[in-house]
């Protein structure tokens, strides 16, 4: 199945946070899984840890080297993805998890997050 992560549960998955749901560890972990992070996350994370708004417990000079180690691949956003935030209803008014939606959407990938206000869009979520 692909997977594509939310920003917070890579997060979580990375800094080794217990607020990650066992279901969610397990579907990382689970070899049988492609799992995606989206360029939108790492920006999102960037922009947090810039602001001094998120601790990230790890240099963000080593967060392509952690991706890599956990088997994550990255996903670009495409014209596609872009134009499909304009296609969905306003559930939701943050533009990382608009675009994150659109992306799975796009994608046919279920999102694994915890954000209660996925569940309004046609996309699978998985917590």
């Amino acid at each position: 199945m692909d997977v594509l992560l939310d920003t917070h549960t890579v997060i979580w998955f990375l800094n080794g946070d217990s607020q990650l749901s066992k279901t969610a560890r397990a579907t990382i972990e689970d070899s049988q899984n492609t799992k995606w992070v989206s360029v939108a996350s790492i920006w999102e994370i960037a922009v947090k840890v810039s602001l001094q708004k998120l601790e990230f417990a790890h240099p963000l000079s080593q967060l392509e080297q952690l991706m890599q180690q956990n088997g994550f691949l990255l996903l670009d956003v495409s014209l596609p993805h872009a134009l499909q935030v304009a296609t969905i209803p306003f559930h939701h008014r943050d533009p990382f998890d608009r675009l994150l939606i659109s992306q799975a959407m796009c994608e046919n990938m279920a999102l694994l997050s915890r954000d209660g206000n996925f569940g309004a869009y046609e996309v699978e979520v998985i917590w």
